[in-house]
C-alpha cells in the first residue's frame, strides 16, 4: 500500500510539474503580444504549431501565406513575423537595414555551429568579414582556381556515373552531389583534398555526416522549448549536437594547423589560391582577434554557404528535370548546340573546354537552375530582428526584439507574386527572346538582398552550371521510382529527405536522333 501511494504521489508530482511548466510557457507566449490589435500582423499560431507541422513546415507556411501574406507566430520570448510581401522584405534588408540585425535570439540558437562567422554576426565583425570576403570573391586568382576545381570535380562525377550507367545501377544523386560539392569547397576553401566523392576518405565521410546532422539539430532548436535545459543536462538532441560539433571543430582546427605549417615553408611571393591561405595571411595583421577559433568560424560559414546550397539546388534541379523530360532535353540540347555532338568526347577534354564564354551562352540552363531556386530555394526561410519599434510598408507594426522573417519557399508558390502558374516549373518565365532576364532581388530572394546579399552568387552559379553541363552532355536522367514522393528535410538548407535514387542513360548519336525526330 505504501509503495502504491509513493508511485501515485510521484506521478502526481511529475504531472503537476509539467502542468506548471506549460502554464508558465503559455503565459509567456500570450502575454504582451498585442493579440487582436489590428495594428499588428494577425496571429496565426504559436511555436507549438511550428513544432506540430515541423516535417512539412514550409508547406504549412505556404498555406498560411496564401491567405495572410504577413502574419505572426508567438513564442515565449517574442513574436515571429512571417511575410511574403516584397515591400516588407526590401524595407527590412535594405531601406531600414541599420535597424534590423541577426539578433540575440538567432545568435544564441546558432552560435555552436556558426560561431562568430559572417552568417550570424552583426556590426563591426560582420563589416570586417564582409569586406575581406568581398575582396577575395572579386579576385581573378580565386575565380580561376575555383573554376579549375569545379571542372575537375565535374569530370570525376561524370566518370563515376558512367560506371552506374554501364551496369544499369541505381545511385543516390543527392549523396553524390553532396560529396562532390564538399570536395570542391574543401579544395577552394582549404586547399585540401578531401576525396569524399571517391569514398576513400573515412574522415571526410564522418565530417560530412557531422556537418549535416549538426545543422539539422541546430535548426530543431527554433521549435524546441526545452533545448536550453537539454543542453544544460547534456541529453537528447543537445548531447548529439555537442558530439557532432566537436567532430567538425577538431577536423577544421587540424586543417588550420596543417595549413599554417605549410605556409610557413613557402616563399613570400608564392600565390595563395585557397580562401584559408588568404585569410591566414590577413590574420597576421591582427593575430589576437583573428585567432584559430575565429578563422574556424569564418571558414565553416563559407562551407555551409557553399556546400549545402549548391548540392541541394542541383539535387532538386535533377529531380525536376526527371519529372519534366522535355525541359531536360531543352537544357541538354543547349549544351550540345554550344559544344557539338561528339558523344565519344573525352570527359577531361570536354570539361576543360568549359570557359567563361561558354557559361555565358547557357541562358536556358541558367533559367532552369533559377526556376529550381524559385520553387526550391537553398535557404527556405531567412530573416532579421528588429532593433527598434517600426512600421512595415504594409502597415503592420513591429516591436523591438521581434523577428521579421521572409518565406522564400512560400514566395515561389504565391500567385500574387508569380502569376497563376506560380507552382508550375517553367524556366521560360526567366527568358525574353531567349536571353535570361533577372527579377528584383526582393521578389526572388534565393540569394537574399540588400547589403547582406550573397557574395557567392556568381560563384554558386558557375559551380552548378559546370556540373550540370557535364552531366547533361553525357547522360539522360530519370527517377528510379517515378511513383515515389520526394520531400524535404526541415533544416537551414533545403535537403531532400533521405535519398534521391536515379538512373542515368548514356547519350549517344542514335539516342539524340531518336529524341529529336
Amino acid at each position: 500500500m505504501g509503495f502504491l501511494y509513493f508511485i501515485c504521489t510521484f506521478i502526481f508530482s511529475v504531472l503537476s510539474l509539467f502542468l506548471t511548466f506549460f502554464s508558465f510557457l503559455a503565459l509567456r507566449i500570450f502575454t504582451g503580444k498585442s493579440i487582436g490589435d489590428p495594428n499588428y500582423a494577425p496571429v496565426k499560431g504559436t511555436v507549438f504549431h511550428l513544432l506540430y507541422y515541423y516535417k512539412k513546415l514550409y508547406d504549412y507556411q505556404t498555406r498560411v501565406a496564401r491567405g495572410t501574406p504577413t502574419h505572426r507566430i508567438l513564442t515565449p520570448d517574442l513574436s515571429l513575423i512571417y511575410t511574403t510581401d516584397s515591400r516588407n522584405i526590401e524595407h527590412v534588408v535594405k531601406t531600414n537595414f541599420a535597424h534590423y540585425s541577426k539578433g540575440v535570439f538567432n545568435q544564441e540558437i546558432m552560435c555552436d555551429i556558426f560561431g562568430q562567422g559572417i552568417i550570424i554576426v552583426d556590426g563591426e565583425k560582420w563589416k570586417h568579414q564582409r569586406k575581406l570576403a568581398s575582396y577575395e570573391f572579386s579576385t581573378r586568382v580565386l575565380r580561376d582556381f575555383s573554376c579549375s576545381v569545379f571542372r575537375r570535380s565535374a569530370a570525376k562525377l561524370v566518370k563515376i556515373i558512367f560506371e552506374f550507367s554501364d551496369s544499369n545501377r541505381v545511385f543516390d544523386m543527392q549523396d553524390l552531389l553532396m560529396r562532390c560539392t564538399l570536395d570542391s569547397i574543401f579544395k577552394v576553401g582549404f586547399g585540401a583534398e578531401l576525396n569524399c566523392l571517391e569514398g576513400s576518405s573515412k574522415e571526410g565521410i564522418e565530417f560530412m555526416k557531422a556537418f549535416d546532422e549538426s545543422t539539422a539539430l541546430t535548426y530543431w532548436r527554433f521549435v524546441d522549448p526545452l533545448w536550453k535545459l537539454k543542453r544544460f543536462l547534456n541529453i537528447g538532441s543537445e548531447a548529439a549536437l555537442k558530439k557532432y560539433v566537436k567532430v567538425i571543430r577538431d577536423f577544421v582546427h587540424q586543417l588550420i594547423k596543417s595549413k599554417r605549417e605549410l605556409l610557413a615553408g613557402q616563399k613570400p611571393g608564392d600565390d595563395k589560391e585557397d580562401i584559408l591561405s588568404r585569410f591566414l595571411l590577413e590574420s597576421e595583421k591582427n593575430p589576437e582577434e583573428m585567432n584559430d577559433k575565429y578563422l574556424s568560424d569564418i571558414i565553416l560559414n563559407f562551407m555551409i554557404a557553399g556546400k549545402d546550397t549548391s548540392a541541394n539546388t542541383l539535387s532538386w534541379f535533377f529531380y525536376m528535370l526527371s519529372k519534366n523530360p522535355l525541359i531536360q532535353e531543352k537544357a541538354s540540347q543547349e549544351v550540345r548546340n554550344v559544344f557539338g555532338l561528339n558523344h565519344e568526347a573525352n570527359v577531361d577534354e570536354f570539361v576543360a573546354s568549359i570557359t567563361d564564354a561558354t557559361l555565358e551562352q547557357m541562358h536556358y540552363l541558367h533559367a532552369t537552375i533559377t526556376e529550381t531556386l524559385r520553387l526550391y530555394p537553398a535557404v527556405p526561410v531567412d530573416g532579421r530582428c528588429a532593433e527598434i519599434d517600426d512600421i512595415l510598408p504594409d502597415g503592420f507594426r513591429v516591436k523591438k526584439g521581434d523577428g521579421v522573417n521572409y518565406m522564400t519557399y512560400a514566395m515561389g508558390r504565391m500567385p500574387y507574386i508569380w502569376g497563376k502558374d506560380a507552382e508550375h516549373f517553367r524556366p521560360e518565365r526567366w527568358l525574353k527572346d531567349g536571353i535570361f532576364q533577372p527579377e528584383s532581388p526582393f521578389k526572388f530572394v534565393a540569394f537574399h538582398a540588400g547589403p547582406r546579399i550573397c557574395l557567392g552568387k556568381d560563384f554558386a552559379y558557375r559551380q552548378m552550371k559546370i556540373l550540370a553541363m557535364a552531366l547533361l552532355y553525357f547522360f539522360r536522367f530519370k527517377l528510379a521510382d517515378e511513383a515515389r514522393e520526394v520531400n524535404y528535410r526541415t533544416m537551414f538548407t533545403l535537403h531532400i529527405d533521405g535519398s534521391l535514387p536515379m538512373l542515368a542513360v548514356r547519350r549517344t548519336m542514335d539516342s539524340y536522333i531518336q529524341v529529336n525526330r
